[in-house]
């Protein structure tokens, strides 16, 4: 499996590189993948949830998942330094819309799975910034917020707390 993955630090310096993984990539264990086409062999562990501790070049590194925003973007820490993660399939069609969306008109958030809406962050009428939490979904006991795909107003609320959801329904409108 091949993965564009954009890290950006806390000053705004963005890198882009190219992942590929075996199709059987175990969790934990040794694995042989390539970096921008460069045969790199790290050692994964999976040391508890939502952390990796990474063995690479005789190097340790902890690599927490700190947030995620289920479009492909999430917030890790590594060793103490806070990034931006923001992970693509580029064959997959959401990821090539994704790329070429505009910032112009509303923007929908919609479901990316079935679950139950547990919170709504911000209400209709409210101001918010590109990333922030806007609803938040439970499916399989783990709660996901969904945020802002831009800076905006929330035009609509589609989905009252306690309401039961499917993937790909609408939530909630961003102008």
């Amino acid at each position: 499996m091949t993965y564009e993955i954009t890290i950006t630090d806390s000053n705004g310096k963005a890198e882009t590189c190219r992942v590929e993984l075996p199709a059987a990539a175990p969790v934990s264990g040794k694995l042989v993948c390539s970096v921008n086409g460069e045969a790199v062999e790290v050692d994964a562990a999976a040391s508890e949830r939502e952390v990796l501790s990474l063995l690479l070049a005789g190097r340790s590194y902890e690599v927490r998942c700190d947030a995620s925003t289920g479009n492909g973007e999430c917030r890790i820490v590594v060793n103490d330094q806070a990034f931006t993660a923001e992970i693509s399939d580029p064959r997959s069609l959401r990821s090539r819309r994704r790329k070429g969306a505009s910032e112009e008109g509303p923007k929908k958030i919609t479901a990316p799975m079935p679950g139950k809406v547990v919170r709504v962050l911000a209400p209709a009428g409210a101001e918010v910034e590109a990333g922030q939490g806007i609803i938040v979904i439970e499916a399989m006991k783990m709660q996901n917020e969904l945020k802002s795909p831009k800076k905006g107003k929330v035009q609509k609320i589609l989905a009252a707390e306690g309401a039961t959801v499917n993937a790909g329904d609408t939530l909630a409108v961003v102008e």
